[in-house]
């Protein structure tokens, strides 16, 4: 959204600001060409380390008042910048003791078989995520399971799936970085 109508919350309201009006009248297309600037920026930072975060404590931290960081973090929603909220939940207490990498290389790169794949992968629970990579390797998933036995079990249907040549597994020893954040601080200053 242009700095020029997000900072005008601060006219008085008989001075003819809208602010339903001007944020209605922007387009998604406007918002998403525009660069994030240091708000939006430290925003999605602060909604990163707490999604739980509320409005008013959300505005202090980043230095404006409530209305208009709702706005700004509606518009980052609406942009697509902002995904979802959930809470991270501990799977080893979960007992999901049982973390694995699964290389899957299929006989047939095709789109549709490709496609095929994937939503085989879309059903199975205990697959977390699912990479289409280049290389020697077509797929790399990340699944969890309570015990190898269970793993194991599925590895059987994995390896049955259509259009699957073969699946090597790497069982996880520990978790070295756990960071499920963007790396905002690595992100260049607006000019």
């Amino acid at each position: 959204m242009p700095s020029s109508l997000r900072n005008n919350v601060s006219r008085r309201a008989g001075s003819g600001y809208k602010p339903a009006t001007v944020v209605n009248a922007l387009t998604l297309e406007a918002f998403v060409s525009t660069r994030l600037d240091a708000i939006d920026r430290n925003i999605l930072r602060e909604l990163q380390e707490n999604g739980r975060i509320t409005n008013v404590e959300l505005a202090r931290r980043v230095g404006i008042s409530a209305p208009p960081c709702l706005r700004r973090v509606r518009g980052l929603e609406e942009a697509g910048y902002i995904k979802g909220y959930r809470a991270l939940l501990d799977e080893k207490l979960l007992g999901f003791e049982v973390t694995v990498f699964a290389m899957v290389h299929l006989s047939s790169q095709a789109e549709a078989d490709l496609i095929a794949f994937e939503e085989f992968v879309r059903r199975q629970p205990l697959v977390r995520e699912c990479w289409m990579l280049s290389g020697e390797i077509d797929f790399m998933l990340k699944c969890v399971a309570p015990d190898l036995k269970t793993f194991q079990n599925f590895v059987t249907e994995l390896t049955a799936a259509p259009h699957v040549r073969n699946v090597k597994t790497s069982l996880t020893l520990r978790n070295s970085k756990d960071a499920a954040m963007v790396p905002l601080e690595t992100m260049r200053p607006v000019p």
